[in-house]
């Protein structure tokens, strides 16, 4: 092995160094012009589908909308946070879906407090006639 063989295997291990080889995904222009495309489209048909009233019903449109978020939230941690299973091991996709489970659960007890807080407080329309009389004396 000559001294230019040696030099060449180092200068080549250190060129390795400098490459990033961690497994993450390398982010290109046509990925990210994918990705603000797609969400471009997925802001545009909702917002076309209310304005447009294509729906008639309310619950129905509600449903739609949140289907469009959740596919536009897929889209943006694929195409711009890069999260998927093979990065770090999968590790990181796991804490997201750890952190989207909390989170959700977080959300649907505080919205499900509220709802019987509201339901269960708030005074009603249909006071009966003994309890107006009783209050008026």
């Amino acid at each position: 092995m000559s001294a230019h063989d040696i030099h060449a295997g180092a200068a080549h291990d250190a060129h390795d160094d400098h490459d990033h080889h961690d497994g993450a995904p390398h982010s290109s222009f046509s990925g990210y012009m994918t990705g603000f495309v797609l969400s471009i489209i997925l802001t545009a048909i909702p917002f076309w589908l209310v304005m447009a009233k294509v729906i008639e019903g309310r619950t129905t449109t509600v449903m739609m909308l949140g289907l469009f978020a959740i596919v536009q939230i897929l889209v943006h941690v694929y195409y711009f946070l890069h999260l998927n299973s093979k990065v770090e091991a999968g590790w990181t996709l796991v804490s997201t879906i750890f952190t989207v489970i909390f989170v959700l659960i977080g959300l649907s007890g505080t919205l499900w407090v509220m709802y019987h807080m509201n339901v269960n407080m708030m005074p009603s329309h249909d006071v009966p006639v003994a309890v107006v009389q009783h209050h008026a004396s």
